[in-house]
């Protein structure tokens, strides 16, 4: 009973220690996983309980935050001296060790935020006088002593969300160097005389961080101590007008300049809110979002040297010629939702003359904004504007501009009009006369749909961008739809036109010489003229994605390819993504040598021409993705992908072959300066079968070696076939050129006879003819002409012995001829005469001779067996020199001479 105990311990043993060897090795890989980039570490979300030992000694920051820390051990920092940055917020850090500063004598910034730190000693951070930044939000600070005593160059310091219940961080003066100080959300309810006397002898002290505290009482000369401070933050403090009106009386003896009051449920702006303000050099007021619905008059009276004045996200439901009374310094003014009407409630209303006040106004920002009506008077008196902003606001008069609608900003040098989204249906001719000086104007978003004849813009002589994207409606263009602009330099027309709005001659763009950014894109245009872009000289930005160009650049298109792009020789971006595009003219990029960026991404290109791309020579970004391209070929990629520093063509189905990738492969392993975002992931093979779905990296070059000499033997085998092939044809259709001058040639040096001299003695006639009486015109015409001294035929009538019978003289003749010449012919095989006597007299000639001294000449196709059963001859029984064709083409005939001479002085011997 007790030996199975005893044996169980020992194995307890042995598992859990084999688990705490796991959990070490565990941690081990958890410290081998910190990303570590040039000196700097980041070891942040790894549930790591202990600073890596492992890292490189020259590091200089070090990011442990949100992990599991209960401390920061000087010895676990001892092998990175150089550390200036540390962070380890969002860890369980409760105290801080005094040797830390003593380990890190470099240490600038130090970050202890979200931990549970409870005390805070002098001893703590004494030895860290070299600090500049120290961050302890969100712990559990109670202060011992001066803990921050010895922070000589401390610059920020924050101790917010520790729920400090006073803004006394000490009671001598300390950190002289201190700029700011950050109290938020602590539950600090007074500020008292002696709070911030710390901060006596701090001379660069300036801002002041108490959002969200539970502020509800100023001593008198509280902020004294700090008399240079710039800028206060009271965001979210709840604060009632009397606190803050307070508060503005403790600043006027300070040198404020910024002052933030947002989320303060300010619902009312007295004219004593600010009144303490009024010796000040506040600049810059921020009022946002505190649901203000009323301010009275005069609220401003006492911020004269105010710049900027932040309104955003109120309710403002009125603004009079009072409202911004005493502003006269004041130069950007924003109201973005400011006006905004209720559920209830009508649209605000901006009465006429209501910005008069704002003489200095440069920027008045009215987004999002719901008013009533914008009359002729509505923005008088800002004679100093330069921007109006416009942009998603709702106004009845925004539906038509006339030329009346801007009329109150005739006086104002405005140079910037932001019209986005506010509901434009017209622009009536003239509507925008009024702003001579305006030089920007965005129209983006609108409804407008008409025709645009060119008044429409009259008066912006001064314009240079115009933006009218994203029209909801579609707008048709003329000829001299532009030509009241000739300054734009920028017009942007995306998801605005209807389809057929550039099919025009001369082109709507031919007045803007000097436009150098036009947006097309998103019309869905397919036809446009040769012409759309001349004139365009200094043109560097053409966005054509998303149309139907489908058409445009094929051969079939009916007058050919469009080339529009050859006036446009300083383009430097092209896109046209999404065109349908299966191929790309040869001539189609010509010219643009300064073309830095091409995107012709999902398209349907597939085999490019091999000089399409020969003139990007200064291309610096390509995009080919979602294309069919099969092959990347030198001949077409060479030059563009010379200087390229990024290249875009994945999602392509590659063919992963010799032919088709070897030199993209080689390209890819062996560039350098150009930048190809998923190479891995996204450029893959789809053929061959062995190579479908793997990347093109996978393909091994060294495999195309041993097909370089079955690539010499495939070319040298085509090549001899072709040749004989060539050679073939040639004998077939012209061999018998070369047989009669090769005739001529021997027969000029050796003669036309081979027989014997003492054979051809023997013999009156070279050849007795036989042949049908009805080709008795075709002998006269073309064998007699032959006869000379060299040469005699034997007629039967011609030549008949006087005083011998018919059949005796034709004996006799045969018998004194050397050859025997049948003409053979239909004719002749149908003779009875030559058949029975005269063909039969001459073959028994020959068998008791025993001489070869047949001829066939053949004015027929005649067949073998016919001729065998006629004349008791075949064609294999002679010489193939014996055998004649009379030709069809009159050329031959002098070769068909000629082999008959040859074959008549043929010797009649036997061999």
């Amino acid at each position: 009973m007790f030996g199975r105990p005893s044996l169980f311990l020992p194995a307890l043993l042995i598992m859990c220690c084999c688990m705490t060897g796991r959990r070490h090795g565990v941690s081990g890989q958890r410290k081998s996983s910190c990303r570590v980039q040039g000196d700097s570490a980041d070891c942040s979300h790894l549930s790591l309980d202990s600073i890596p030992p492992d890292l490189p000694g020259n590091l200089t920051s070090l990011d442990m935050s949100h992990n599991r820390l209960r401390g920061i051990p000087p010895e676990a920092l001892r092998p990175y001296p150089g550390l200036l940055r540390l962070i380890v917020n969002y860890n369980s850090i409760a105290k801080l060790d005094g040797r830390l500063c003593e380990t890190l004598p470099r240490l600038r910034t130090l970050n202890v935020a979200h931990n549970q730190l409870l005390t805070l000693r002098e001893e703590d951070l004494n030895p860290c006088s070299g600090l500049t930044e120290l961050n302890l939000s969100s712990n559990r600070l109670r202060l011992q002593g001066e803990p921050f005593s010895g922070l000589q160059n401390l610059k920020y310091l924050d101790v917010s969300l520790n729920k400090l219940q006073s803004a006394r961080l000490g009671s001598r003066p300390q950190l002289p160097a201190l700029v700011t100080l950050s109290l938020a959300h602590d539950t600090i309810s007074v500020l008292r005389r002696d709070d911030f006397s710390f901060l006596n002898h701090s001379s660069f002290f300036r801002v002041l961080n108490l959002s969200s505290v539970l502020l509800k009482e100023l001593e008198p000369g509280c902020l004294k101590p700090i008399s240079g401070l710039s800028t206060v933050i009271l965001d979210g403090t709840n604060t009632g007008t009397q606190v803050i009106a307070k508060l503005c009386s403790e600043l006027s003896g300070t040198a404020i300049s910024t002052l933030s009051l947002r989320n303060m449920k300010l619902v009312t702006l007295t004219n004593n809110t600010f009144v303490g303000l009024q010796k000040t050099n506040l600049s810059c007021l921020d009022l946002s979002r505190n649901g203000l619905g009323r301010i009275e008059k005069g609220s401003f009276l006492f911020l004269p040297r105010l710049q900027t004045l932040i309104l955003e996200e109120n309710n403002i439901k009125h603004l009079t010629s009072d409202t911004f009374q005493g502003l006269h310094s004041l130069k950007s003014l924003q109201l973005t939702k400011a006006l905004v009407k209720g559920h209830t409630s009508a649209n605000p209303v901006i009465d006429d003359f209501s910005f008069q006040p704002l003489k200095a106004l440069e920027s008045l920002v009215l987004q999002k904004t719901a008013i009533w009506k914008i009359t002729p008077q509505t923005f008088t008196g800002l004679t100093s504007l330069m921007e109006l902003d416009l942009s998603w606001s709702s106004c009845v008069s925004l539906k038509n501009i006339t030329n009346q609608t801007f009329v109150s900003l005739a006086g104002s040098p405005l140079r910037k009009l932001n019209l986005t989204g506010t509901a434009i249906t017209q622009i009536s001719p003239g509507g925008f006369s009024a702003l001579r000086n305006l030089t920007v104007l965005l129209l983006d978003s609108n409804f407008i749909r008409q025709t645009f004849s060119g008044r429409e813009l009259e008066g912006l002589a001064q314009l240079e961008e115009m933006h009218m994207s994203l029209n909801y409606q579609k707008v048709n263009l003329s000829s001299a739809s532009f030509v009241a602009v000739p300054s734009l330099r920028v017009l942007t027309l995306g998801k605005s036109l209807i389809s057929t709005a550039l099919n025009l001659d001369p082109s709507p763009f031919s007045p803007l010489v000097h436009l150098s950014y036009l947006d097309l894109s998103n019309n869905n245009i397919a036809n446009i003229r040769r012409t759309l872009l001349k004139g365009l000289g200094r043109l560097k930005v053409l966005k054509l994605q998303h149309n139907n160009f489908a058409r445009l650049w094929k051969n079939a298109n009916p007058g050919g390819p469009v080339m529009f792009l050859q006036d446009a020789v300083k383009l430097r971006t092209l896109l046209m993504d999404s065109n349908g595009l299966d191929e790309i003219p040869a001539e189609a990029l010509r010219g643009l040598t300064e073309l830095q960026e091409l995107s012709l991404g999902s398209n349907l290109l597939n085999s490019l021409r091999d000089s399409v791309f020969n003139d990007l020579t200064s291309l610096q970004a390509l995009y080919l993705e979602k294309n069919m391209i099969t092959t990347v070929r030198p001949e077409v990629f060479k030059t563009p992908m010379s200087n390229l520093g990024l290249l875009v063509m994945g999602r392509n189905p590659f063919d992963c072959t010799c032919e088709s990738i070897l030199w993209f492969v080689k390209w890819l392993n062996s560039t350098n300066t150009t930048s190809v975002p998923g190479l891995t992931e996204q450029y893959t093979c789809n053929t061959p079968l062995a190579y479908f779905n793997r990347s093109i990296m996978v393909f091994d070059p060294l495999s195309c070696k041993d097909s370089t000499p079955f690539q010499a033997l495939f070319v040298l085998s085509s090549a001899s076939v072709i040749l004989l092939l060539v050679v073939a044809l040639f004998v077939r259709f012209q061999g018998w050129r070369i047989q009669f001058y090769w005739n001529i040639m021997v027969n000029r040096t050796l003669g036309f006879s081979d027989a014997a001299v003492g054979e051809g003695r023997q013999f009156e006639y070279d050849a007795y003819v036989i042949h049908a009486e009805a080709d008795g015109a075709w002998v006269e015409r073309r064998l007699l002409p032959l006869e000379n001294e060299k040469c005699k035929f034997c007629l039967e009538i011609r030549d008949s012995n006087p005083g011998m019978s018919q059949l005796e003289s034709i004996v006799n003749n045969i018998r004194n001829s050397r050859k025997i010449l049948f003409v053979v012919t239909e004719t002749l095989l149908r003779d009875p005469w030559c058949r029975r006597f005269t063909a039969r007299q001459a073959l028994h000639q020959v068998i008791e001779a025993s001489r070869d001294s047949v001829v066939l000449v053949f004015l027929q196709d005649v067949h073998d067996h016919r001729l065998s059963r006629t004349l008791f001859l075949r064609r294999g029984m002679l010489r193939s020199c014996c055998v004649l064709y009379w030709p069809v083409h009159k050329e031959r005939v002098a070769a068909f001479h000629q082999k008959l001479l040859i074959a008549l002085g043929m010797t009649n011997r036997l061999h």
